[in-house]
């Protein structure tokens, strides 16, 4: 009987603050923990009944006894950025983190960017809100043709254009010159493509964001994986996070609902997909950056509505992994990733219920799934159960 596994990345879902969180500006960040408080409640019924709440120090109304096995995870490497989170997760530990650019991008590197990219300047170039700079930058954009350009306290080197301005094949030309640029000294894990449409007044982000990231940097479970002959399917941003790297099929979905149909539809269909690695990126991207925890408390609520159909779909032997890459806690003044713990959960009809601790690393989670995929060990990280 085929052994298949689902990892689903509640993106920025974090548990609370990690014991470095201090050094990252991150003091008393809780993702769930201070929604939970924020909001009043958290109607999580098939999250609690996995073991949510029972995660130390979670925040959340425990179970007397949770169906599934639970815990928390250390990100080992010294970051709080999505790229790291991902590869992290698949057993890919960094030496050395991304480059950051608190102050913006050096004057050098942007005059070259902005000659080779081939556009008439460039506006900004600080760490903002993206919903905030294109309200403050969205007509001046407008007026003179100029990008906007911004980063945050994560690695990411952020490109805003009105698709009217900029058309969306010339943004995402100058996001691909940005990222041949941005290597060595100035590795940044992620180049953005941010594009938005409306007049003054009433700028809004599109669904057509692309993300830049860079090849990692060594092998995955993903690599893994492939080279012993197994399908692995990606969904919603994986084949950016991953440079297409470890995947043998792509299903780039934009948004929440339909990474989560297309999860089931996968469960239920693709047999032959030996993992389904799903990122469902609108807790970060929609209410996480934008600090609005009734949002985010909204959108988690609708997950659990969904997650019965989700292990309904669960054929066989297959394994479901939930888990998150950061925190971006919606209730603190910033609005970046925070560095946190993260969940995870791990649920199916051969799995026993247990508490799972806490881990010293994501890699523990890819050292799981290959082990469970392959029968052999992988180099980082130790199997959970």
């Amino acid at each position: 009987m085929r052994k298949r596994v689902c990892i689903i990345v509640l993106d920025s879902v974090g548990i609370g603050a990690l014991p470095d969180a201090a050094e990252f500006g991150d003091t008393g960040s809780h993702t769930l923990g201070n929604i939970y408080k924020a909001v009043g409640a958290l109607n999580l019924p098939n999250l609690y009944a996995m073991g949510l709440g029972n995660i130390e120090n979670s925040g959340l109304p425990k179970v007397a006894a949770p169906g599934g096995a639970y815990g928390r995870m250390v990100q080992k490497t010294k970051a709080k950025d999505t790229t790291s989170g991902h590869w992290e997760l698949t057993g890919l530990i960094m030496d050395t983190p991304f480059k950051t650019f608190p102050k913006g991008f050096p004057d050098d590197f942007l005059n070259k960017w902005e000659q080779e990219a081939q556009v008439p300047g460039s506006l900004w170039n600080k760490p903002a809100s993206g919903t905030e700079i294109i309200s403050r930058l969205g007509e001046e954009h407008v007026n003179t043709g100029k990008p906007i350009v911004y980063t945050s306290a994560d690695s990411v080197f952020q490109v805003a254009a009105h698709e009217e301005v900029i058309p969306l094949d010339k943004l995402y030309s100058m996001c691909l010159t940005a990222r041949r640029l941005l290597v060595g000294d100035m590795n940044v894990g992620r180049v953005i493509a941010r594009p938005f449409l409306g007049r003054a007044g009433d700028f809004k982000r599109t669904q057509n964001r692309r993300d830049y990231a860079v090849e990692p940097v060594g092998d995955t479970i993903l690599d893994g994986l492939i080279s012993k002959g197994k399908n692995v399917l990606g969904i919603g941003k994986i084949e950016d996070i991953f440079c297409k790297r470890g995947i043998s099929h792509i299903n780039h979905t934009t948004n929440n609902v339909d990474g989560i149909e297309a999860t089931i539809h996968a469960l239920n269909n693709h047999m032959d997909m030996d993992l389904i690695f799903t990122n469902l990126v609108d807790f970060d991207m929609l209410y996480g950056h934008r600090n609005d925890p009734k949002g985010y408390a909204t959108a988690l609520e609708y997950f659990d509505t969904r997650l019965p159909e989700i292990t309904g779909a669960l054929k066989d032997e297959a394994i479901l992994f939930i888990t998150a890459d950061h925190g971006c806690d919606p209730t603190t003044a910033s609005t970046d990733h925070s560095r946190e713990y993260v969940p995870v959960l791990i649920y199916g009809k051969n799995i026993k219920p247990a508490d799972a601790g806490t881990r010293d690393t994501f890699a523990d989670l890819g050292a799981t799934v290959f082990n469970m995929l392959t029968g052999d060990k992988w180099g980082v990280g130790k199997v959970i159960l």
